[in-house]
């Protein structure tokens, strides 16, 4: 049990297994080191080859990389844009490898990205449980959001970033100030934010973020919900909404801005084939807009797997987990058949985007370097982050010693020598002669909740050492 080694996977489809083992391998190349005169200390997660260390990547990264049982670390990259945290607040959200320089972009100059380090710091507080680290980083994140707050709040209390801060760069929305993803992006930084407060014990920090939260909230419902069309749009100068249904108006799940009614309205957009119901899940823009592209051309319809990664946790919020684990995997098949057009799993590249009707990588006319081949930061959030959470359908907490396993219906699947801090667990079920049993492996005691969706629900403590449960005895 104590064998050091990446978590093992089992799932009644062996290509969902090989691709996620090989994600693991193709990982080491994305350690990158930064030139003499940088300051960037040490290793970061980067993409080989690029000239820069980009904010988005380490935030994603860090989703993935917990479950690499420390072999693979997700901090450092994000302390990498602490350390350089400007006496203003400020963080750019891309450094120059060589030079430890921020990039300048004209049509970025502030170098803002999206504001979502404290989303990434309280998924690797559930799974590394350290609460040093939530009081170390947590006075860089409110500086931080305190330089957001005073260089691009405007009086209505939302946020006017450039459009190629959101990440979607080439988006239909070229007349918008106010975006719907940034400006929920800075809720979940508050709503996260006030949650490490309350990991701290301190009712102040919790209240202000608790507050900034809930006065986002409010804007974001009464000024960017269209209520005759059920969907979040981005608004221009004038405050009027910008009836283009992008991808980014599923962020306000994450961030639990819906009302039930809103989200079903929103949800139901997602299995509807003329708005983001298209056979690979989901494209970046709405089907029957005019400049829907099917072979994606950007931000016009790709598919991206992060984005894809953030529409599946924003359905867990709402506990619509049977579509989540029905998208997750209708998506990694879509990205499997990309990999090779005959069908040759073995071979080919996981990709920064992908078409929306038909397998195979996403293009966009004039840059033949679209998409980026082995692009782990978002792929891997599919091969390994939605593999252990959606398909396996996994959801652990160390501090509050904690395995959820949230499934439809019982097949032959688990997850082997886990590393829950210093506690290596093993997970499996399997069909005996006795019916359906759950074989469990531990080194310290937690506490199991079985979820067969519908049908049963039980929270068990497990003790250490080897037991096994009989589901139908449940």
């Amino acid at each position: 049990m104590t064998k050091r080694d990446f978590p093992k996977v089992h799932f009644y489809d062996q290509d969902f297994v090989d691709i996620y083992d090989r994600t693991w391998a193709w990982i080491q190349d994305c350690w990158l080191s930064g030139g003499a005169a940088s300051g960037l200390e040490g290793k970061f997660f980067g993409y080989p080859g690029s000239p820069t260390v980009d904010q988005y990547d380490a935030i994603l990264s860090s989703f993935f990389l917990v479950y690499s049982n420390r072999i693979y670390q997700a901090h450092p990259t994000l302390d990498l844009f602490y350390s350089r945290q400007e006496p203003n607040g400020a963080i750019r959200c891309k450094y120059d490898i060589e030079s430890g320089q921020p990039l300048a972009d004209p049509a970025n100059p502030e170098g803002v990205g999206m504001p979502l380090f404290a989303w990434a710091e309280f998924n690797l507080y559930h799974k590394s449980a350290n609460k040093k680290r939530v009081k170390d980083v947590l006075p860089i994140l409110m500086k931080y959001m305190s330089w957001i707050e005073a260089t691009f709040k405007q009086p209505n209390g939302l946020y006017a970033v450039p459009l190629v801060a959101t990440g979607m760069a080439n988006s239909p929305r070229e007349t918008a100030k106010y975006h719907i993803d940034f400006n929920t992006a800075m809720a979940i930084n508050a709503l996260y934010i006030a949650a490490m407060g309350d990991i701290l014990n301190d009712k102040e920090i919790s209240f202000q973020f608790k507050r900034q939260y809930f006065s986002l909230k409010t804007r974001i419902n009464s000024l960017m919900w269209d209520p005759d069309s059920g969907f979040y749009y981005d608004l221009d100068a004038d405050e009027k909404r910008i009836m283009v249904k992008t991808i980014a108006g599923y962020w306000p799940l994450i961030a639990e801005i819906p009302n039930d009614d809103k989200a079903e309205k929103l949800i139901d957009k997602l299995s509807d084939p003329k708005d983001f119901g298209a056979d690979h899940p989901f494209p970046t823009l709405s089907v029957s807009d005019p400049s829907f592209d099917p072979n994606g051309s950007g931000y016009r319809g790709s598919v991206y797997p992060h984005l894809t990664f953030m529409v599946i946790k924003g359905l867990e919020t709402y506990r619509r987990w049977d579509l989540a684990r029905e998208c997750a995997i209708r998506h990694l098949y879509y990205v499997l058949d990309s990999m090779n057009p005959e069908g040759n799993h073995h071979k080919g590249n996981l990709w920064e985007a992908y078409m929306p009707l038909k397998e195979g990588p996403a293009k966009l006319e004039g840059v033949p370097d679209f998409p980026r081949p082995q692009y782990l930061a978002y792929a891997a959030l599919s091969t390994i982050a939605l593999m252990i959470e959606n398909v396996v359908g996994l959801s652990i907490s160390l501090p509050r010693k904690t395995v959820d396993w949230i499934i439809p219906n019982l097949e032959i699947m688990g997850i082997e020598n886990l590393s829950l801090k210093r506690n290596m667990i093993t997970i499996l079920s399997n069909k005996s002669g006795r019916g359906w049993e759950i074989h469990m492996e531990s080194e310290k005691l937690y506490y199991f909740t079985i979820h067969i969706l519908g049908k049963k629900k039980k929270t068990l403590p497990i003790p250490s050492g080897k037991c096994s449960m009989l589901i139908d005895k449940l």
